[in-house]
């Protein structure tokens, strides 16, 4: 079992900056592959970006240049930096990880982008 816990979220000024992290804890050694998917009210969830525990990223093709993401390979901890941030980005994150050929999700950390 892995249990991920999103933090971070908040709300934020357009052209602001957040940044989310996330926690893996559970019975795990090393999650290959961690990332972010956001989903905004009406619509289907996203992929933002992930990252493989050898630092191969990917993301959306959208967001490439305002959003980085990293983790900490030694506390299982993922983060996202999200920059120039636009109304169209307010969504709920999660969290996200694959292990043993299962999917797990994050509550879900709630962004607001507004004036």
């Amino acid at each position: 079992q892995v249990q991920l816990v999103e933090s971070g979220g908040g709300l934020v000024q357009p052209g602001g900056s957040l940044r989310l992290s996330c926690a893996a804890s559970g019975t795990i050694f090393r999650l290959y592959v961690m990332g972010w998917y956001r989903q905004a009210p009406g619509k289907q969830r996203e992929l933002v970006a992930t990252v493989t525990s050898g630092g191969t990223t990917n993301y959306a093709d959208s967001l490439k240049g305002r959003f980085t993401i990293s983790r900490d390979n030694f506390k299982n901890t993922v983060y996202l930096q999200m920059n120039s941030l636009k109304p169209e980005d307010t969504a709920t994150y999660y969290c996200y990880t694959n292990f043993h050929a299962r999917d797990y999700w994050g509550q879900g950390t709630q962004v607001t982008v507004s004036s």
